[in-house]
């Protein structure tokens, strides 16, 4: 248990560090005007936030990791101990069960004791009766004297009688020494028995009362370890409720981290566009777009679409082509898209200023890239056929002011 008191306490700076940081204040995204030096140092100054704050997070994460598996071992620990407490339950049981059976043994004892007893009892009463009886018989032959006998024998009327007589005396006599020893041997019997069965309850209550310190210490020992088990409950509860504790902070770090990085990002944004060369469209006609295609597949203006098969309206000219046919850029300015989207493909968008931009659709290959300067009748492109699209040709569009306009209101 200790050695997880001095663990706990080695995170405890790290503790507090968590607790500093939740005392964070929300970056506020606010873009205003500002100069490009102004900007540049701003974005360094939140992208050096985003660092710590990552630096940070990174830290809490580490003291979740570091806390879970301490909860891990302390769990297995705890979940020895209930194994051990549950084995030591079925000890106890046991030891109980064998109190149990040495209960019963020695009522039983009790009872042939007591049984014996009074056959000891009896068999004292009948030694007693008949020495009682020769003693009266005894004393009776000492005050009548040896002539009572004598008497008895003259009184006989024949030999006959008198060899009787004397054998009945001498069979009187023999009588009572036989059942005096008789009665002194089975009370001695009865005495063995009942030593003997003192003894076996002696040893029964010796056993008993063994089982029954075992049992007494079995109890203790299963109190102490379920009191460890609480112990560990509660520090793994403790444990828990500080790791809930730091995925909050891991959380309000996210969100600080997000906010930061979009009011960088949009800061870079506002940056790159003070940075873009200032474009100004002077008028000019548009060159066509390709050197040379079959026809015009669809012209600007409401449609059946080809693929949707419903009327709708078409922000540009389609021009059908050979796939692989170079785009040209249609008058000069600076690439503001280029990539790819599911309707219109790969795709290239050109600012020429005054609002006024120009987009190539459905191309199979890109040659520009965003932020790059372009002249009038530079290839940027090559007709393909990705995206929406039916065929190899090119979509070429014309936006004024955010507005979608004829094409061929530009195109000499």
């Amino acid at each position: 248990m200790e050695k997880y008191r001095e663990r706990v306490r080695a995170f405890l700076p790290l503790l507090l560090c968590s607790l500093l940081l939740a005392g964070w204040p929300a970056w506020r995204i606010e873009i205003q005007a500002a100069t490009a030096d102004e900007l540049e140092q701003s974005i360094k100054e939140k992208e050096e936030a985003i660092s710590q704050a990552q630096e940070q997070k990174e830290q809490i994460q580490a003291n979740i990791s570091n806390i879970q598996a301490m909860v891990d071992e302390l769990e297995s620990t705890k979940d020895d101990l209930q194994a051990y407490v549950e084995q030591l339950d079925g000890n106890l049981a046991e030891i109980q069960s064998r109190i149990s059976e040495l209960k019963t043994l020695i009522e039983e004892k009790e009872a042939e004791i007591e049984e014996t007893q009074q056959e000891l009892e009896e068999a004292v009463a009948q030694e007693e009766a008949q020495y009682a009886a020769m003693k009266v018989r005894i004393q009776y032959s000492y005050e009548q004297g040896v002539g009572s006998y004598l008497e008895m024998l003259l009184a006989s009327d024949s030999f006959g009688e008198l060899l009787n007589r004397v054998g009945y005396i001498e069979q009187m006599n023999t009588y009572d020494q036989e059942q005096l020893a008789i009665y002194i041997k089975n009370k001695e019997l009865v005495e063995a028995c009942k030593t003997a069965l003192e003894e076996a309850q002696e040893v029964l209550e010796e056993a008993k009362a063994e089982v029954e310190e075992e049992e007494a210490g079995l109890e203790t020992l299963i109190a102490e370890k379920e009191a460890q088990i609480t112990s560990y409950q509660t520090d793994i509860n403790n444990k828990e409720e500080a790791i809930a504790e730091y995925e909050a902070d891991i959380a309000e770090q996210n969100s600080t981290i997000a906010a930061l990085e979009a009011a960088a990002e949009a800061e870079k944004k506002q940056l790159e566009e003070l940075n873009q060369p200032q474009v100004t469209y002077d008028g000019g006609m548009f060159q066509m777009p390709l050197a040379s295609y079959k026809r015009v597949s669809s012209e600007y203006g409401y449609r059946i679409h080809p693929t949707l098969g419903v009327n709708k309206f078409h922000n540009g000219v389609d021009f059908a082509a050979n796939s692989g046919t170079p785009i040209m850029a249609a008058y000069g300015g600076t690439v503001v898209g280029a990539g790819y989207n599911s309707s219109m493909g790969n795709y290239v968008m050109i600012n020429h200023g005054d609002g006024l931009y120009t987009i190539y659709m459905h191309a199979s290959e890109l040659y520009v890239s965003s932020g790059q300067t372009v002249s009038k009748g530079e290839t940027i492109a090559a007709v393909g056929s990705t995206g929406r699209s039916t065929g190899p040709h090119l979509h070429f569009s014309v936006r004024l002011n955010g507005e979608y306009v004829n094409p061929w209101n530009y195109l000499s």
